[in-house]
């Protein structure tokens, strides 16, 4: 993953971007946090933050449980859609590479349980799959599409990713980034809860 979807360049840049719009001593929640180095590393980089780590996966959370570091975060074991949280709570909500698995319905869902979770404010920042640039990223996207289904995949190849942020209640979805890669076109956007 790290060489194929240059991981490094993304990654730092979507960790310099939810550092910027996080206010002093505030929280932030990772949805689909995964094996947890992205809520790890913000941890790290802003250590008068609260970050919360949210994944489906107990099991994932336990390893990420275990990595260096993740004694600065809080895990909690949660769906998007379904996010254990109160509403208003979060300064920051960020979804990287999470979006595209979830069915459209799912999608609609998790990005207004997002909003919920939002202080009047606060900001959602989106690392996923937009509409694929160029040919290799074109065809790297349509592999993509095969292994991890159509259904979910469809609002990104059609680059309605900002579109149905604004949907569910965001201000002015912005784009942070578009980098091609061998997978497809990654996008970093980021809207603002009013």
């Amino acid at each position: 993953m790290a060489l194929t979807m240059r991981e490094s360049r993304w990654r730092g840049a979507l960790l310099e971007a939810v550092s910027r719009t996080l206010p002093q001593a505030g929280t932030v929640v990772d949805v689909g946090a995964g094996t947890g180095s992205f809520a790890i590393a913000l941890a790290a980089e802003r250590p008068d933050a609260a970050v919360l780590a949210i994944d489906g996966d107990a099991d994932v959370l336990e390893r990420a449980r275990s990595k260096p570091g993740a004694d600065r975060v809080e895990w909690r074991t949660g769906l998007a859609g379904e996010l254990p949280l109160a509403a208003g709570q979060a300064d920051a909500v960020v979804m990287s590479l999470l979006l595209h698995h979830l069915e459209p319905d799912a999608k609609r869902a998790a990005l207004t349980d997002a909003r919920a979770a939002l202080r009047a404010g606060g900001w959602l920042h989106v690392a996923d799959w937009g509409r694929p640039r160029g040919a290799l990223p074109h065809a790297g996207f349509a592999a993509l599409r095969i292994l991890d289904g159509r259904a979910g995949t469809a609002d990104h190849a059609a680059g309605r990713l900002p579109a149905l942020i604004a949907d569910t209640g965001f201000e002015n979805p912005s784009l942070g980034m578009r980098l091609p890669t061998v997978w497809g076109t990654l996008e970093m956007l980021a809207a603002r809860r009013p």
